[in-house]
């Protein structure tokens, strides 16, 4: 192949690349418009059934033409992502209803205080920050904020969060107020303090990163601390997103939170430990690494970028802490007795019990 024709089909590559981005950015312009019918017509944003004849019919297309069936799968999954976060964003905006309100979130240079600016911010809210970290012509501490709020969103660290919601204690303030910490009982005090001091104020833990542009399968856990209206209030933020609001008490949550983000953080972290001290080279494993190494790794490398003392933050005060990370030293332990004692059978079983409790979870 002379390098002509090298350069030449790299060029018709490259315009059809150039067509595809066209296309899909008219693709994401209809989705715009429709989710403004949708809205109009009051439909929901998300419609699961017409999603699968979507994927359906691209799959359908694939195989006509020659092509793999799941990778036009993979390719429409993502375009209807994109048009998702659009006519989810689209809504929000139109809602505005945080227009003539005011809001401050403190702690709003951090990861997730700056996702709550900027979502309040597609609400209409008039956001002020108070950060630590803001410099001499900012607000640092949340008392020095001009005037009052409708809206005051706690977004730091949790003793951070105890002494700013101890402070609101001495005057309590006459928005809402709500925290949006990994965990709930060490606040506990604190909490109880404002109610009884005639705080607006409950508490909320949005389950997912700052880097989510799309609520739709989304979780955010609202934790009623004895204020029913400012719960209701806060779940009210998310009325025009597709997140799913699950209420819960202060104990029900961390216990839970045990096992979602305590254990699977420990998870993580043992198995990064275990590599690093087992004396193989990085490079060695990753040439004989298998779909499910490599997975793996991708999760624990995640884990490791984050904040490490957030994550000893949610191992150290969690309450329930200690019974997640019991299970899982009982379950290694009883996994090496398995292997060491050349147990097929008992092996064979621990795998079953847990495809079983994955299957009962699904049919619920």
């Amino acid at each position: 192949m002379g390098n002509e024709e090298f350069s030449g089909l790299r060029e018709a590559i490259a315009e059809i690349d150039r067509e595809m981005i066209d296309l899909t950015a008219r693709r994401v312009e209809l989705a715009a418009r429709l989710g403004e019918l949708k809205r109009v017509q009051g439909l929901p944003i998300r419609d699961y059934a017409h999603e699968k004849e979507v994927v359906g019919r691209a799959r359908r297309m694939a195989a006509e033409a020659g092509l793999s069936e799941d990778l036009a799968e993979r390719m429409m999954l993502e375009l209807i992502r994109s048009s998702l976060v659009i006519q989810e964003q689209g809504q929000v905006e139109a809602e505005s209803a945080g227009t003539g309100r005011n809001a401050l979130v403190i702690g709003g240079l951090g990861l997730m205080g700056g996702w709550f600016v900027r979502f309040l911010e597609s609400q209409g809210f008039d956001v002020e920050v108070a950060d630590p970290r803001v410099d001499e012509t900012g607000v640092r501490d949340w008392r020095d904020a001009s005037g009052t709020f409708d809206l005051y969103v706690i977004a730091a660290p949790l003793a951070a969060t105890q002494r700013i919601l101890d402070e609101m204690t001495e005057a309590p303030p006459p928005g809402l107020v709500f925290d949006i910490g990994s965990l709930k009982t060490p606040l506990r005090s604190s909490l109880d303090g404002l109610v009884r001091a005639g705080g607006h104020v409950t508490s909320v833990h949005p389950m997912f990163g700052a880097d989510t542009d799309l609520l739709s399968g989304r979780h955010v856990v609202l934790v009623d601390v004895g204020v029913p209206e400012a719960t209701a209030e806060a779940g009210g933020l998310f009325a025009s997103t597709m997140a799913s609001l699950v209420e819960m008490d202060l104990d029900s949550h961390d216990r839970l939170i045990a096992y979602i983000l305590g254990l699977s953080h420990a998870l993580n972290i043992a198995f990064l430990t275990a590599l690093a001290e087992s004396g193989e080279a990085a490079g060695r494993l990753a040439d004989l690494s298998s779909t499910t190494f490599d997975r793996q790794l991708a999760v624990a490398s995640q884990v490791a970028g984050e904040n490490p003392h957030l994550y000893f933050e949610i191992q150290s005060l969690n309450e329930y802490g200690g019974e997640s990370l019991s299970a899982l030293s009982e379950a290694v332990e009883r996994l090496r007795h398995l292997v060491e004692s050349e147990d097929g059978t008992g092996f064979a079983e621990l795998m079953e019990r847990g495809a079983s409790y994955l299957r009962e979870t699904k049919q619920r």
